[in-house]
């Protein structure tokens, strides 16, 4: 099943369920078909985020979701061409990893072993057909093209089982990024460490605050749809594609992700709670050569005559979005 937010007109919000093409149906309607009332109330005043979180606990709850939804026969279906679509949800907690593409690892000079993790606020999320706004201080500003993950259980210090049987499904994410406000935000300075033999020694360091260049408004394209793991068998083996325009920037595969989706969540909640309908994005896709290959990220700047973005996941479906100037 895949499962989206969308807005008739300016008050409405309406969570839209299909597990045929061409079939949209309101998920509170058809909550309330199968006698779930009080889940449906949630859904009407809390958004999807409501629904992912009765499905963790409830195991048996979407599985008789999906099955009414694919019943329908007499319920009206909703003109997707009539809408507005929102972020899936509205306000997450996106967990992102870092440089998390096996194309990058020739590249990077130093770097942790285990996964290096980020948070987006939710206000910088759009939904498909919003567009992506580029001020004249972001400078170079380009995609990246991301699986998300999605979570329905709370997890904390959680094992990596654990962290696999908590996910709900899964999305498309933008992580766009400005290099200009990166290299603006970055610190390179001296301080003191403890040297091996228990003496104080100066070194010099770095550091990056991710704030504006990650953080700032629409830069967390999201959507369309949520879909259910059980139709996504294999995480780590879906083709990515990110299109500017009508030229394609980039062409990889999740297989080539370093960490796995459970071992990243797993990871993440030993350090952040994870709460249901929190997202956790799995990093970029690349150009097999990284960064020193043909097409490094900075060549995909969206201030250089590009007037929209198309992210491709298998099964999961495209994230479109324009790109404006103020």
């Amino acid at each position: 099943m895949k499962l989206g937010s969308v807005k008739k007109n300016v008050a409405q919000v309406l969570v839209v369920a299909s597990t045929r093409e061409g079939i949209f149906v309101e998920l509170g309607v058809v909550l309330r078909q199968i006698a779930q009332r009080e889940v449906a109330n949630a859904v009407d005043s809390f958004g999807l985020a409501a629904f992912i979180k009765a499905c963790g606990e409830d195991v048996a709850l979407l599985a008789a979701t999906a099955a009414a939804v694919d019943a329908q026969k007499e319920l009206a279906t909703i003109d997707l061409n009539d809408v507005q679509w929102m972020p899936p949800l509205a306000n997450p907690k996106i967990v992102c990893v870092a440089n998390n593409n096996t194309a990058f690892a020739k590249d990077i000079v130093k770097g942790p072993k285990n996964p290096a993790l980020f948070n987006k606020p939710s206000s910088a999320l759009i939904g498909l057909g919003q567009a992506i706004e580029l001020r004249p201080d972001h400078g170079i500003t380009y995609p990246e093209p991301e699986l998300a993950v999605v979570v329905s259980r709370k997890l904390k210090n959680a094992s990596v089982e654990e962290a696999s049987a908590a996910i709900f499904g899964y999305t498309i994410h933008n992580d766009v990024t400005s290099a200009t406000m990166r290299e603006e935000d970055t610190f390179h300075y001296r301080e003191a460490t403890i040297a091996e033999n228990g003496s104080f020694k100066i070194v010099e360091s770095y550091a990056s605050y991710p704030g504006r260049y990650k953080g700032a408004d629409t830069f967390a394209p999201m959507g369309p749809w949520i879909v259910t793991a059980d139709e996504i068998p294999d995480p780590h083996s879906l083709a990515v594609e990110c299109w500017m325009g009508s030229e394609l920037a980039y062409a990889d595969n999740t297989r080539n992700l370093t960490h796995s989706s459970k071992e990243v969540l797993s990871f993440a909640s030993h350090y952040q709670t994870i709460n249901p309908g929190d997202v956790i994005s799995m990093g970029t896709a690349s150009d097999p050569a990284g960064e020193t290959g043909d097409k490094p990220q900075v060549a995909t700047d969206m201030n250089r005559g590009c007037t929209s973005v198309t992210v491709k996941i298998e099964k999961i479906g495209a994230l479109t979005n324009g790109v404006v100037r103020l």
